[in-house]
């Protein structure tokens, strides 16, 4: 689910920043470069690990500050396939259902990838979504917002930025689609107990 990057990129260090000791000053350029931003194929950035080198410093002709070629390494959330993740529920609808992690929200098990047989009822308390019911050997099984959730990470998508926003929905860069399909242990922790 985490994992540790090696980056490296060459930032212009503003003037007022230079009373500071030059790795404080570079790290907070780079938080606010990278801080909660997706890169495209690698994942969420949580935070800046470590500097690992610093170049340059060279003032170039019409700037009045220095630029710097740093290595650095991050940490970066991008779950792998396969991997079974805890989540709660954020919105379920027709579709399916949409979790959180917390700090991640961009996580979606469409209702083909739910288990079988299941059955989507209006939800009595908000219009716009759906109560899933799985049907087992007789009792039924409420996916409700109530329990974590865990699910398996069947892909991770990076979709292309759109060149017009086509509906209300916020773009998201990274997407994350689970599974709860045949497999012990998957689902709301309340069907284990």
């Amino acid at each position: 689910m985490f994992q540790l990057s090696q980056l490296e990129h060459t930032l212009r260090l503003k003037p007022d920043l230079l009373s500071l000791p030059i790795n404080e000053a570079i790290k907070g350029e780079l938080e606010a470069l990278f801080l909660d931003k997706i890169i495209k194929d690698l994942g969420l950035c949580i935070s800046v690990y470590d500097i690992q080198s610093i170049d340059g410093g060279f003032i170039f002709a019409n700037e009045g500050a220095p630029t710097y070629t740093v290595k650095f390494r991050l940490i970066i959330f991008q779950p792998f396939v396969g991997e079974i993740i805890s989540a709660k529920l954020k919105e379920s609808n027709a579709d399916g259902i949409r979790l959180s992690v917390g700090f991640f929200d961009d996580i979606y098990i469409p209702a083909f990838l739910l288990p079988s047989p299941i059955s989507a009822e209006p939800d009595s308390e908000n219009k716009n979504q759906v109560k899933w019911i799985w049907k087992y050997d007789g009792a039924e099984y409420l996916i409700d917002g109530y329990d974590e959730i865990r699910f398996r990470v069947h892909k991770v998508k990076f979709p292309e930025i759109p060149k017009e926003q086509k509906d209300s929905k916020p773009f998201a860069p990274m997407v994350v689609i689970g599974s709860l399909v045949c497999e012990a242990g998957l689902g709301p922790i309340s069907w284990w107990v």
